[in-house]
């Protein structure tokens, strides 16, 4: 293990950044005019590769971005691998640069067109020759061994804990402000959204030792009270390296401004924190895999605003191939490329379009991304938001989804699959989408009366891990008239995953817990005994299919109890297929009135067992229960149609937009979508502040005037179809 000295110690410690300032953030952030990026529309990246200085016609490049409209371009800076002659120390340059300043050529004729300049940087590895001079630079494993790059070795892991990050990164941001003054600066892969590592370097072990009392278990485990340290010494790390960039990269330039890396909606580390620093919300999801479900870059849009609030968002959007496994030098199918542009700008973010080196073999992509930058660049008020228009609040639960697996979830499987912890906010978003509801996403720590206020209901997919200041805020909300829907183990933790006596909620939900968790259980279901508009429209059944997973809550009286546990029994073989108990009191829904309040409380993971299940009882029991907490309220905007069909809807600058997104596909839960399904035609009540009226109702993507007609605030309308994505401009 290499011996760090008690200079380099210091430099890397996170005392030596208090002083760092995070209050010297770019004009929209103190609250003055509005910083340049504020205003950008059409974002372009192409990252060069080691080879692009030997060909890349850049001329050729900048003509094809400029056919794109693009208000801003991200080549490669530095960091990792430098593409202009650096004259810092272990700043490698690509071995084929030669007399070439690849990045300084591409700045130049950017401007000649007016298009902004963002550096892409990478922060996360370097090379042999760094490693050999500057050891401590670098995160070692447990067995002493230097960490490298799994496909290439000859990269070695920057440690965030060390002067890399503080000298040697700021060295190269002042390198390339005083040869290029860039607009922004932004790193690749940093500071993610995943959590956080644990390296084994001298340095990071005295860290642990003076400020965490101990090494940090590798995975997040908030049991242990060394990663309770660790994780909020770790965040501090993150912040203040932020501010130091940010710092750095207005020295030059005062309206310069840096991005970081943040995506996904599966997080570990504190996104609403970072988005907080964030003068500039950059998200990198490119682009799907797997069994994601197809609205996943929308996700991305709604938390992003979610904690950037009217900052502004961009999304990369990867236009090659993003599968598992993936093909990172062939295209997307034009469809999926298409719908993930969509989604992005519906989301209210900017898209990043992006490709990999600079001589492709397959250039489908890039009439793809031409055709819609074209027509966004045609309809670019439209596209200037305001506030959005949904009165329905989905509660973002990051404690849970952050460190629930730590308390035994885990261990929970279904058929061998581990259970994913937003499982349940995934579930609840696909009956979202299903019952065509607008809605945002809140973050739990922006819990508080000035972000509730304009919601009429709460939604809370399984919040199992609240703290008593959230759970204060939803108990105000409810006492303000506030309706709620929750289900399963939410309140029943703290923030930390401290197990609480009770439901913290429980004079909410009107139950409290009474034993174990139950589960995993197939074959169990709910007992339809009281008539009630929840239970509306299951005719013929007596029964529902119940939860995989269920909290045991107290009995309640035959008058509260409207839907009631039947145990699980054997499915098998035929001749046990029969309940063992066929009635109990123990409910498995309360429906509640508390004042002016509705409340519906599952104790089953109903959300999460219809994502897993696909079974439609319980995606209609969670847009039933949606209706009825409404109680009379007026939807914004209500859309009958058939299809899949996610909704956005925003004050725009020339009044109105409403985003409808297609995703009524074979290719729903699979990429790649390669065909569209239109639907339509969709019948539209959009509702407008009192005293608006509205001129014109135009179809942009289709490109023509809607008939339509007011009464009141009410204005309604019919879209013919929409093919893969329309909106909809009331003016």
């Amino acid at each position: 293990m290499v011996s760090l000295n008690r200079r380099v110690f210091i430099a890397t410690s996170a005392a030596s950044l208090a002083a760092t300032s995070i209050g010297r953030l770019p004009a929209q952030v103190s609250g003055a005019s509005r910083p340049w990026y504020d205003a950008m529309r059409r974002c372009g990246h192409l990252n060069f590769n080691e080879q692009d200085p030997l060909t890349m016609n850049v001329e050729a490049w900048t003509d094809y971005f400029v056919g794109l409209k693009v208000d801003t371009l991200m080549p490669n800076g530095g960091g990792i691998m430098a593409f202009y002659p650096t004259a810092i120390p272990f700043h490698h340059r690509s071995q084929f640069l030669g007399t070439r300043d690849l990045f300084g050529e591409t700045v130049t004729a950017a401007r000649k067109h007016n298009i902004r300049i963002v550096a892409r940087m990478d922060c996360n590895y370097a090379y042999e020759d760094a490693f050999q001079a500057h050891p401590e630079w670098f995160e070692f494993n447990k067995d002493g061994s230097p960490r490298r790059h799994s496909e290439c070795p000859w990269l070695y892991k920057t440690c965030l804990f060390s002067n890399y990050f503080t000298e040697q990164m700021t060295a190269i941001y002042r390198e390339l402000s005083d040869r290029f003054a860039p607009d922004a600066f932004y790193t690749n892969g940093w500071p993610g959204t995943d959590a956080p590592g644990v390296c084994y370097c001298q340095n990071c072990q005295k860290i642990y030792g003076e400020q965490t009392g101990g090494e940090p278990p590798q995975w997040p485990d908030t049991r242990s009270d060394i990663y309770r340290k660790y994780y909020e010494v770790y965040m501090n790390r993150v912040t203040r390296v932020w501010a130091l960039w940010q710092s750095t990269s207005m020295e030059k330039t005062s309206n310069s401004v840096y991005a970081g890396n943040l995506s996904g909606i599966r997080t570990v580390k504190n996104v609403n924190r970072m988005g907080k620093d964030a003068a500039w919300f950059y998200a990198d999801n490119q682009g799907r895999s797997g069994d994601t479900s197809i609205w996943m870059c929308a996700q991305e849009g709604r938390l992003a605003r979610a904690v950037a609030g009217k900052r502004p968002v961009t999304n990369s959007v990867g236009s090659y191939a993003s599968g598992t496994p993936g093909w990172r030098h062939t295209s997307k199918t034009k469809e999926e490329t298409t719908l993930w542009l969509a989604q992005a700008v519906a989301s209210g973010m900017v898209p990043s379009y992006h490709w990999l080196g600079s001589s492709p073999l397959d250039t489908r992509w890039k009439e793809t991304g031409r055709a819609f930058y074209s027509w966004l660049a045609q309809n670019e008020n439209h596209f200037r938001n305001g506030n959005t228009i949904a009165n329905i609040a989905v509660l973002y639960p990051q404690a849970t989804i952050s460190f629930y697996a730590a308390n035994g979830a885990r261990e929970r499987k279904l058929n061998g699959q581990a259970i994913d912890t937003t499982d349940y906010l995934e579930g609840l978003y696909a009956a979202l989408v299903e019952g065509r509801f607008l809605f945002d996403f809140v973050h739990q720590e922006n819990l508080n009366p000035d972000v509730l206020k304009k919601y009429r209901v709460l939604l809370i997919p399984n919040a199992a891990y609240l703290g008593d200041h959230e759970c204060e805020a939803i108990r105000a909300y409810v006492a303000s008239g506030g309706s709620v829907l929750a289900t399963f183990e939410t309140s029943r933790y703290n923030e930390w995953g401290e197990q609480r006596a009770d439901f913290a909620l429980k004079d909410i939900f009107g139950v409290s817990t009474a034993g174990a968790l139950i589960g995993p259980f197939g074959n169990s279901y709910m007992h339809k005994d009281k008539a009630h508009p929840v239970l509306d429209g299951y005719d013929g059944t007596e029964i529902l299919p119940g939860p995989e997973f269920r909290v045991p809550v107290t009995r309640i009286g035959s008058e509260e109890n409207y839907l009631s546990v039947i145990p699980n029994y054997p499915s098998f073989p035929p001749e046990m297929v029969y309940p063992q108990v066929r009635k109990t009191d123990e409910p498995a829904a309360m429906f509640r009135q508390l004042g002016s309040a509705r409340i519906a409380y599952f104790p089953g993971d109903i959300d999460r067992t219809f994502l897993r299940s696909g079974h439609p009882d319980f995606s209609k029991l969670l847009i039933n229960s949606i209706h009825w907490l409404m109680n009379g309220a007026e939807a914004p905007a209500q859309i009958a149609g058939d299809g899949l069909v996610e909704l956005f809807a925003w004050e725009t600058e020339p009044g109105f937009a409403l985003h409808l997104l297609n995703y009524t596909n074979p290719g729903l839960t699979h990429p790649f979508v390669s065909k569209f399904y239109p639907t339509g035609p969709h019948r539209v009540t959009f509702r407008v502040p009192d005293g608006r009226r509205i001129g014109s109702v135009m179809a942009l993507r289709e490109g023509y005037k809607l008939e339509f007609k007011q009464a009141g605030a009410e204005v309604t309308f019919e879209i013919p179809r929409v093919v893969d994505y329309e909106v909809v401009a009331l003016t």
